[in-house]
């Protein structure tokens, strides 16, 4: 037999582009899903387990049933039965695990030309049935789309929306935009929030007596905050002080390094740095772990200690800065033929005032610089893990070629790199995050009682986290054929069942369309095509 390449998207036949209304809309909700014949990889760090039957009455888990051995028949009669106006879903020998929860995500943009049923699809089609959304397109845009997300009138993961802090909008304007400048201005501006009906706070960092108050003020009304230490307030506010002040969740690793300083107390910046630059920050990033203690010293554990006393959570988003170690892999990546839209591949493009297109002048040194950042960053993140702390999965996509929905599988697979076991990297994209949302009595793992959230792949993802990308894994058959195997098969979110194929050959149907008003193609810097 002749040896034939399947193309990536052979799975998704070609009249799925013209795609079934009913199919993008999903099945259900219904009164009863069963889902027969999984393997059930529960999100709690267990191993699999299966087969199993999996019971959902309106919406919630009622019960785990495990139906048989394996290699041996399944005697019908002691599996759950299926009631009047109830729904089977045939899955057997199919991996299930809980939705996974991306922990840092924005909801596209005017810049990239993102819309949100743009980005919500890809989210789906990859598993992600909760997102974090930490301050993008405004509030009220974001608790708009929340609203309709929940009651599904919308193809959309949960969101839980995290507002900016400092933001204003039209409907929302405590302070008549005025700067905040005093403690009790953030205050104020903590309690519009929460009024306003946010799920929490982004901060990006501020003077330290402002800082303060607002965490604490944000503490008391029980909402939930996350912090991108940015450089222009990490010198007098570091990781240390947000955690201690109250702070859920850092974002990155900024404010880490600068937290485990034992011989500086601010960053090595060359004297010409300017941070509007952004080849300047992000290649000066590169260089910041290599300032910090040495791993396992005193201090480099003492910081460790204390952050884990506090339960605090990580949230490192390793794939957002993945192309500066390897700008031709990310560039390259092959889902942004059929997924990238033209505008969002124009704003990753070098430019000097998008931001995250740092590539004015990228090479190898600047690269292997940040490989030893990685090295470095991993080691903590990993051993944190180790000692009992709380590590999340988080994506940050839409920047630095970075696309929604498949830039969360490779951050599984760079949590892989980091030394984590595939089974800990499920619990982070799941439990851990449903954690760190207080969110963990309905979702983060296949618990009766808890909500139906769940991703369906016919492959072992924890043999090969490939086969949840959209564009699957390759493999060769045993007839000596070169074929792509996997992408997630079903998405349920709220007991409705999506065919996540089909989610993401409507992104490409929107892709095409997008493609076809300007005869575009995908172009490379300085290549003609």
């Amino acid at each position: 037999m002749f040896k034939r390449i399947v193309l990536a998207t052979v799975f998704i036949l070609v009249d799925l582009l013209t795609v079934n209304a009913q199919s993008l809309e999903g099945d259900g909700p219904h009164s009863q899903l069963i889902i027969r014949g999984v393997m059930l990889i529960n999100g709690n760090g267990a191993p699999p387990q299966g087969p199993i039957d999996i019971v959902v009455e309106n919406n919630i888990i009622k019960d785990i049933k495990v139906v048989g051995y394996p290699g041996v028949a399944i005697d019908n009669s002691k599996r759950p039965q299926l009631k009047e106006g109830g729904k089977e879903l045939d899955c057997t020998g199919m991996y299930l695990m809980p939705g996974f929860i991306d922990m840092h995500t924005h909801i596209g943009g005017d810049a990239q030309g993102a819309d949100p049923d743009y980005v919500f699809k890809l989210w789906m089609a990859h598993g992600v049935t909760t997102v974090r959304e930490v301050a993008g397109r405004g509030i009220d845009i974001a608790l708009d789309l929340k609203r309709k997300s929940e009651r599904n009138e919308i193809i959309a993961p949960r969101i839980i929306t995290y507002t900016a802090f400092g933001q204003t909008s039209k409907s929302f304007n405590p302070l008549n935009d005025i700067p905040i400048s005093t403690p009790e201005q953030a205050r104020e501006w903590v309690r519009a929030n929460a009024k306003k009906g946010a799920d929490g706070i982004k901060f990006f960092g501020a003077e330290p007596a402002i800082m303060a108050a607002a965490l604490d003020e944000n503490k008391k009304l029980g909402l939930g905050s996350a912090c991108h230490h940015a450089q222009m307030s990490v010198a007098r506010w570091n990781v240390l002080h947000s955690a201690r002040a109250g702070l859920t969740s850092m974002e990155h690793w900024y404010g880490l390094p600068e937290a485990l300083f034992d011989d500086r107390t601010v960053q090595d910046f060359p004297l010409d740095y300017n941070y509007q630059n952004e080849q300047h920050r992000f290649e000066n990033a590169g260089k910041l772990w290599a300032q910090a203690a040495e791993p396992y010293s005193e201090h480099w554990n003492n910081v460790m200690n204390e952050l884990l006393a506090l339960d605090f959570t990580m949230d490192p988003t390793f794939n957002i800065y993945e192309a500066s170690r390897d700008l031709q892999r990310a560039r390259r990546a092959e889902w942004h033929e059929d997924y990238t839209l033209p505008s969002l591949w124009e704003f990753y493009q070098p430019s000097k005032v998008s931001h995250g297109s740092y590539w004015h002048d990228w090479g190898t040194e600047q690269e292997v610089q940040w490989k030893k950042n990685y090295n470095l960053w991993m080691t903590f993140i990993n051993e944190y893990k180790n000692r009992g702390g709380r590590v999340t999965t988080g994506s940050d996509s839409g920047f630095i070629f970075q696309l929604y929905g498949f830039a969360y599988i490779r951050e599984l697979e760079l949590m892989r790199e980091a030394g984590f076991h595939p089974l800990e990297i499920i619990q982070s994209a799941t439990l851990n995050g449903a954690e760190a949302l207080g969110l963990d009595d309905k979702l983060g793992s296949v618990t009766i009682g808890k909500l139906a959230d769940f991703v369906v792949v016919e492959e072992n993802p924890l043999q090969n986290f490939k086969v949840l990308y959209g564009t699957g894994a390759v493999k060769l058959t045993d007839d000596n054929e070169v074929v792509r195997i996997g992408g997630v098969k079903y998405t349920i979110k709220d007991g409705i069942v999506y065919d996540a194929k089909a989610l993401l050959a409507d992104v490409k149907r929107q892709v095409d369309e997008a493609k076809a008003k300007d005869n575009y193609t995908i172009k490379q810097p300085g290549i003609k095509n």
